[in-house]
C-alpha cells in the first residue's frame, strides 16, 4: 500500500507548485491532460579513452499511474508545446509512473 494518498499525489503534481500539464495520447487513443513533473537530467558518459565525454540527457515525465494506466512505448506527450515519444514506462507499483521520453 502506498504511503501517500491520491490527494497527496495530486497536490505534489499540481501545476501550482512543481507540476506541468502535458497532453498525453496513447497510440490509437484519445488525448487527455495529465499533470506531472518534467525532468531533463543531463549526464556525462566517458568514452573508453578517458579523454572525451559524451553528454546526454533523458527527459522524463513523472505522473500518476491512473492517468497513464495503459502507457506503452510509442505513445506521445506534448509538454510546454514540445512533442515527445514515450520510449519507456517505469511504474513504481505505488501509484506513480515515470515516462521515459525522446523528442519527436
Amino acid at each position: 500500500m502506498a504511503v501517500e494518498s491520491a490527494d497527496d499525489r495530486a497536490n505534489f503534481l499540481g501545476i501550482s507548485d512543481f507540476g506541468l500539464a502535458g497532453t498525453y495520447t496513447p497510440s490509437g487513443g484519445s488525448a487527455s491532460t495529465v499533470n506531472g513533473i518534467f525532468d531533463k537530467p543531463s549526464s556525462s558518459i566517458p568514452l573508453d579513452s578517458g579523454e572525451l565525454d559524451v553528454d546526454s540527457n533523458t527527459p522524463t515525465f513523472l505522473c500518476e499511474t491512473s492517468d497513464v494506466s495503459s502507457a506503452a512505448s510509442g505513445d506521445t506527450i506534448s509538454i510546454s508545446a514540445v512533442g515527445y515519444t514515450v520510449v519507456g514506462v517505469q511504474a513504481d507499483g505505488q501509484g506513480m509512473t515515470n515516462l521515459v521520453l525522446e523528442l519527436t
